[in-house]
Protein backbone atom coordinates (compact mmCIF):
# COMPACT_ATOMS: atom_id res chain seq x y z
CA UNK A 1 0.00 0.00 0.00
CA UNK A 2 1.05 3.65 -0.72
CA UNK A 3 2.82 5.68 2.18
CA UNK A 4 3.72 8.81 3.59
CA UNK A 5 7.89 8.35 3.97
CA UNK A 6 8.39 11.95 5.68
CA UNK A 7 6.04 14.69 5.87
CA UNK A 8 8.25 17.89 5.31
CA UNK A 9 7.70 21.37 6.54
CA UNK A 10 9.80 24.96 6.16
CA UNK A 11 9.25 28.72 6.60
CA UNK A 12 10.39 31.15 4.02
CA UNK A 13 14.30 32.54 4.72
CA UNK A 14 15.90 34.72 2.18
CA UNK A 15 19.02 33.68 0.86
CA UNK A 16 21.39 35.66 -1.84
CA UNK A 17 21.38 34.37 -5.00
CA UNK A 18 23.26 35.66 -8.35
CA UNK A 19 24.00 39.07 -5.89
CA UNK A 20 20.29 39.09 -4.79
CA UNK A 21 18.38 38.61 -1.68
CA UNK A 22 15.87 35.85 -2.62
CA UNK A 23 12.91 34.61 -0.11
CA UNK A 24 11.68 31.27 -0.60
CA UNK A 25 9.92 28.37 1.03
CA UNK A 26 12.07 25.56 -0.69
CA UNK A 27 14.29 24.65 2.02
CA UNK A 28 11.95 21.93 4.22
CA UNK A 29 13.27 19.74 6.65
CA UNK A 30 11.37 16.41 8.25
CA UNK A 31 8.75 17.04 10.66
CA UNK A 32 8.31 14.89 13.88
CA UNK A 33 5.27 13.80 14.94
CA UNK A 34 1.69 14.36 13.70
CA UNK A 35 1.18 17.61 11.81
CA UNK A 36 -1.84 19.36 11.22
CA UNK A 37 -3.59 19.72 7.70
CA UNK A 38 -4.89 22.92 7.02
CA UNK A 39 -6.68 24.54 3.98
CA UNK A 40 -3.52 25.94 2.48
CA UNK A 41 -0.86 24.22 4.15
CA UNK A 42 1.25 22.14 6.49
CA UNK A 43 1.36 23.50 10.15
CA UNK A 44 5.02 24.69 10.24
CA UNK A 45 4.99 25.33 6.44
CA UNK A 46 4.36 28.56 4.15
CA UNK A 47 5.24 29.79 0.88
CA UNK A 48 7.06 32.60 -0.04
CA UNK A 49 5.05 33.87 -3.26
CA UNK A 50 1.51 32.83 -3.22
CA UNK A 51 1.33 34.65 -6.87
CA UNK A 52 3.11 30.79 -8.23
CA UNK A 53 3.10 28.79 -5.05
CA UNK A 54 0.51 27.99 -2.64
CA UNK A 55 -3.57 27.97 -2.58
CA UNK A 56 -5.66 26.01 -2.52
CA UNK A 57 -4.93 24.05 -5.59
CA UNK A 58 -1.32 24.05 -4.74
CA UNK A 59 -1.52 23.69 -0.99
CA UNK A 60 0.26 20.30 -0.46
CA UNK A 61 3.50 19.47 -2.96
CA UNK A 62 3.90 15.30 -2.90
CA UNK A 63 6.89 13.87 -4.53
CA UNK A 64 8.00 10.27 -4.72
CA UNK A 65 10.64 8.54 -2.60
CA UNK A 66 11.25 6.33 -5.63
CA UNK A 67 13.03 9.61 -7.74
CA UNK A 68 15.31 9.89 -4.74
CA UNK A 69 17.54 7.20 -6.67
CA UNK A 70 17.43 7.99 -9.67
CA UNK A 71 18.47 12.13 -8.62
CA UNK A 72 21.41 10.56 -5.80
CA UNK A 73 22.50 9.54 -8.83
CA UNK A 74 23.20 12.31 -10.58
CA UNK A 75 23.48 14.62 -7.64
CA UNK A 76 25.00 12.15 -4.99
CA UNK A 77 26.36 14.75 -2.68
CA UNK A 78 23.19 16.97 -2.33
CA UNK A 79 20.77 14.65 -1.81
CA UNK A 80 20.91 13.89 2.34
CA UNK A 81 17.37 14.70 3.68
CA UNK A 82 13.90 14.11 2.48
CA UNK A 83 12.45 17.57 1.18
CA UNK A 84 15.19 18.50 -1.18
CA UNK A 85 13.02 19.24 -4.06
CA UNK A 86 11.39 21.23 -1.38
CA UNK A 87 8.05 18.90 -0.90
CA UNK A 88 5.99 18.04 1.92
CA UNK A 89 5.29 14.72 1.38
CA UNK A 90 7.35 12.17 0.42
CA UNK A 91 5.66 9.61 -0.79
CA UNK A 92 6.19 5.56 -1.78
CA UNK A 93 4.07 4.13 -3.90
CA UNK A 94 2.75 6.90 -5.81
CA UNK A 95 3.79 8.25 -9.30
CA UNK A 96 3.29 10.23 -12.16
CA UNK A 97 2.12 7.21 -14.05
CA UNK A 98 -0.32 5.80 -11.47
CA UNK A 99 -1.53 9.48 -9.87
CA UNK A 100 -4.28 11.24 -12.17
CA UNK A 101 -5.71 14.98 -11.51
CA UNK A 102 -8.53 14.27 -9.60
CA UNK A 103 -7.27 11.23 -7.78
CA UNK A 104 -8.68 11.75 -3.91
CA UNK A 105 -5.94 10.52 -1.32
CA UNK A 106 -6.96 9.95 2.39
CA UNK A 107 -3.70 10.29 4.05
CA UNK A 108 -4.34 10.09 8.29
CA UNK A 109 -7.55 11.66 8.51
CA UNK A 110 -7.05 14.51 6.09
CA UNK A 111 -8.26 13.74 2.53
CA UNK A 112 -6.35 15.12 -0.57
CA UNK A 113 -7.57 15.80 -4.36
CA UNK A 114 -4.99 15.93 -7.07
CA UNK A 115 -4.13 18.58 -9.15
CA UNK A 116 -1.42 19.00 -11.40
CA UNK A 117 2.01 18.40 -12.14
CA UNK A 118 4.47 20.36 -10.32
CA UNK A 119 5.99 22.87 -12.79
CA UNK A 120 9.09 24.40 -10.92
CA UNK A 121 10.69 27.90 -10.74
CA UNK A 122 14.24 29.19 -10.97
CA UNK A 123 14.10 28.26 -6.72
CA UNK A 124 14.71 24.64 -7.89
CA UNK A 125 18.12 26.13 -9.40
CA UNK A 126 18.75 28.02 -6.22
CA UNK A 127 18.07 25.00 -3.84
CA UNK A 128 21.02 22.76 -5.68
CA UNK A 129 22.91 25.78 -7.03
CA UNK A 130 22.60 24.16 -10.52
CA UNK A 131 21.25 26.47 -13.06
CA UNK A 132 20.52 23.51 -15.61
CA UNK A 133 18.32 21.99 -12.65
CA UNK A 134 14.82 23.11 -13.62
CA UNK A 135 15.15 21.76 -17.38
CA UNK A 136 16.40 18.63 -16.04
CA UNK A 137 13.94 18.08 -13.76
CA UNK A 138 11.03 18.44 -16.35
CA UNK A 139 12.80 16.55 -18.97
CA UNK A 140 13.55 13.84 -15.78
CA UNK A 141 9.68 13.63 -16.01
CA UNK A 142 10.06 13.47 -12.11
CA UNK A 143 8.08 16.19 -10.94
CA UNK A 144 5.66 14.83 -8.25
CA UNK A 145 2.27 16.73 -8.09
CA UNK A 146 0.17 19.40 -6.10
CA UNK A 147 -2.45 18.32 -3.83
CA UNK A 148 -5.66 20.27 -2.67
CA UNK A 149 -7.05 20.02 1.26
CA UNK A 150 -10.70 18.78 0.91
CA UNK A 151 -10.87 17.61 4.23
CA UNK A 152 -8.65 18.89 6.87
CA UNK A 153 -6.97 16.88 9.81
CA UNK A 154 -3.74 15.34 11.01
CA UNK A 155 -0.88 12.94 9.34
CA UNK A 156 2.63 11.71 10.16
CA UNK A 157 5.42 9.87 8.51
CA UNK A 158 4.13 6.23 7.90
CA UNK A 159 0.47 6.59 7.28
CA UNK A 160 -0.89 4.57 4.74
CA UNK A 161 -2.26 6.43 1.52
CA UNK A 162 -5.93 5.21 0.95
CA UNK A 163 -7.00 5.69 -3.03
CA UNK A 164 -10.81 6.86 -2.43
CA UNK A 165 -11.19 8.00 -6.12
CA UNK A 166 -9.71 8.24 -9.13
CA UNK A 167 -9.36 11.12 -11.53
CA UNK A 168 -8.89 10.05 -15.51
CA UNK A 169 -5.79 12.02 -16.86
CA UNK A 170 -2.59 10.21 -15.10
CA UNK A 171 0.21 13.11 -14.11
CA UNK A 172 2.33 11.61 -16.66
CA UNK A 173 0.24 12.19 -19.46
CA UNK A 174 -0.29 16.27 -18.30
CA UNK A 175 3.61 16.22 -18.80
CA UNK A 176 3.45 14.51 -21.99
CA UNK A 177 0.71 16.99 -23.35
CA UNK A 178 2.73 19.61 -22.25
CA UNK A 179 6.79 19.38 -22.83
CA UNK A 180 6.38 16.75 -25.75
Amino acid sequence: MPSVVSVNVGLPQTVAWHGEAVTTGIFKTPAVGPVRVAYLNLEGDRQADLTVHGGKDKAVYAYPSEHYEYWRAVLPQRLDVWGAFGENLTSAGLDEETIAVGDRLRIGNAVFEVTQPRIPCYKLALRFADESMVKRFLQSRRTGFYLRVIEEGELHAGDPVDHIAHGSITIADVLRKEFD
